[in-house]
């Protein structure tokens, strides 16, 4: 099925790295993660072995900076045999709650397309992760209000999306969700009929990733920006 926006009646959101700066303070935190635990081994096997222990973890802590601090304290104690210090487990403790308060850098653009859209179509935010941190960073970047519907789920399936079009009382046609992650945002959307446009982010997590080859050609939308969202408007109304 190709992209078809005519009959789109309400606009998703995504939140981390499509509104707001998210993955690169993930990433910031993680080079100092390795500065604590390089008397053991290589940055790169630091990385591998955190990555890990994110993985093996994800069903029981989901996504968000809570997981990833124990999923830091899981892999330091492993890699240093047990041997790490408490001073350096509360400095990965500091980490994480230094994470958690990051400040919000909103998006370029992103203000302006809100404003434009919110006049126009039902807006959503759909967002996936930790519903305590999602809540406060969302207050923190002064966008709640643009928004008529805000959903902080634990992940994004086909039956996470089939269950808003039923809460919305939508058809898949009608329903546009917008991204960065082709795997959260994109290729569930699509799989069940919806439309999709996907807004690349310059650092993504390896979790979220998505070879080209598995990627449907012509089923969605793939803009610079999000300020190029503007330029689809007379096909979508």
């Amino acid at each position: 099925m190709k992209t078809n926006l005519k009959n789109i009646k309400i606009i998703a959101f995504d939140a981390d790295d499509t509104l707001w700066v998210n993955e690169p303070n993930y990433r910031e935190t993680e080079v100092r993660f390795c500065e604590i635990l390089e008397a053991y081994i290589s940055h790169q096997e630091i990385i591998e072995k955190l990555f890990e222990t994110e993985m093996r973890n994800l069903k029981l802590f989901g996504y968000g900076a809570k997981g990833f601090m124990l999923s830091m304290i899981e892999t330091a104690l492993e890699i240093s045999q047990f041997r790490i210090s408490g001073k350096d487990i509360q400095k990965i403790i500091d980490l994480g709650k230094s994470l958690l308060q990051k400040p919000i850098e909103i998006l370029e653009g992103v203000v302006e397309i809100l404003t434009e859209l919110q006049h126009r179509y039902p807006l959503l935010l759909l967002t996936k992760g930790d519903l305590l941190d999602q809540e406060t960073k969302l207050a923190r970047s002064g966008l709640a209000d643009y928004f008529n519907h805000i959903e902080i789920v634990s992940d994004k399936t086909e039956e996470t999306y089939r269950g808003f079009f039923k809460k919305l009382n939508i058809q898949p046609r009608e329903f546009l969700m917008i991204g960065n992650s082709v795997k959260s945002d994109i290729l569930p959307v699509i799989n069940i009929g919806a439309q999709a446009i996907h807004i690349p982010f310059h650092t993504t997590w390896q979790y979220e990733e998505v070879a080209e080859e598995n990627i449907k050609q012509n089923q969605f939308l793939r803009v610079e920006s999000i300020k190029d969202i503007l330029d689809l408007l007379p096909q979508m109304k």
